[in-house]
């Protein structure tokens, strides 16, 4: 009799908590549609949140009002969205796989990639595109060097007695040796070729267009039944390799599909939107803080999270100076940097 009850409580308690998880979820949900409406109000012309949201439903209001939102703001703050979700969903399961709390676009050398990349285009003049495809030179040499640094990252992995402590510390050593080779781009760059350079890696929006947002979406929208379709595993994963691969996981495989799958999500967006750090870490964990390690409700709650942060970033980039747009990147490694310190600090007295 005693067994039952603690059967039936426990299955109460379990109930109760994803009850709170769901409410959880639809509160980062309620926070996104409230910053993405402060995103569209903001610009050279504010409007109030009721006049954005009549133009989003195409009520009866000035036509001047629909057209600057519908045409000009509306793909950059859901460019806004999308790119806070795919790095953060790609910190996330980066941190997954490694089992390490500093593991993040950023930090493994992705995004400084992507910058060494354009950084080619914009200088030298290189193109990995045929000729006819020159308005996308810039976000597919950054693309492609991307994805070469994920797999280089993966190769020199498979190195005997290459842990995934060492992996991570093999980003951080790529992440120096792109910004070497950008830096040494800029030297030798003429001054009109250094301010396209130094403005694409401070990170901007205001280069998308519908087309871009486009790619961007489709890319993380393919990847997500696939990281969905992986929950359970990933989830056994956080016990420790040795559990996961007690319960049958090919803990290899996975790690290597998970991470060639999210950097591929995150370089994409690099590629539109230059380097933007500091998403793949601050989105997961405040993920992690609220709704804990499941994959069903961490996969969710991290993309949210990512997309609350950096489209709040997109709005105090509008607001902080009236009249000026600061590059998005500045905004969020103001944030950011803070946050990383403490994580390192916290990583030092527990483990995570």
């Amino acid at each position: 009799m005693s067994g039952s009850v603690a059967l039936v409580a426990g299955r109460e308690a379990y109930r109760a908590l994803t009850r709170r998880r769901l409410g959880l979820l639809a509160g980062l949900g309620v926070v996104l549609a409230c910053t993405l409406v402060a995103d569209l109000a903001l610009g050279p012309a504010r409007y109030g949140p009721g006049e954005v949201v009549r133009a989003l439903l195409g009520l009866e209001g000035p036509i001047s009002v629909a057209v600057v939102v519908w045409e000009i703001r509306l793909p950059v703050a859901l460019m806004a969205v999308v790119v806070g979700a795919a790095l953060s969903v790609a910190g996330a399961q980066m941190q997954t796989v490694l089992n390490n709390p500093l593991a993040s676009p950023f930090t493994l050398g992705i995004s400084a990639a992507a910058g060494f990349g354009a950084a080619l285009g914009f200088v030298l003049g290189v193109s990995l595109l045929p000729s006819g495809w020159s308005a996308w030179t810039i976000p597919a040499n950054a693309f492609l060097c991307a994805m070469g640094c994920a797999g280089l990252i993966h190769v020199l992995s498979q190195r005997r007695g290459m842990g995934t402590e060492t992996v991570v510390l093999l980003g951080i050593a790529l992440v120096f040796s792109f910004n070497a080779a950008l830096a040494a781009l800029e030297f030798m760059a003429s001054e009109q070729a250094l301010a396209a350079v130094v403005f694409w890696t401070m990170g901007s929006l205001g280069r998308t267009t519908w087309p871009k947002l486009g790619v961007a979406a489709a890319m993380l929208a393919v990847a997500w039944p696939l990281l969905a379709r992986q929950a359970w595993a990933l989830t056994a994963l956080r016990l420790g390799e040795q559990k996961a691969a007690s319960l049958g996981i090919a803990v290899g495989r996975l790690r290597l599909q998970t991470i060639l799958l999210v950097s591929a999500v995150a370089s994409v967006t690099v590629a539109f939107v230059g380097t933007i750090g500091f998403i793949g870490l601050v989105g997961p964990h405040l993920a992690r803080m609220l709704v804990g390690e499941d994959q069903r409700f961490f996969l969710p709650a991290s993309a949210l999270a990512g997309a609350v942060v950096l489209s709040a970033a997109s709005v105090l980039s509008k607001a902080v100076v009236p009249g000026l747009i600061l590059p998005i990147g500045i905004v969020t490694a103001l944030v950011g940097v803070p946050f990383f310190f403490s994580l390192i600090l916290s990583t030092r007295r527990a483990s995570w």
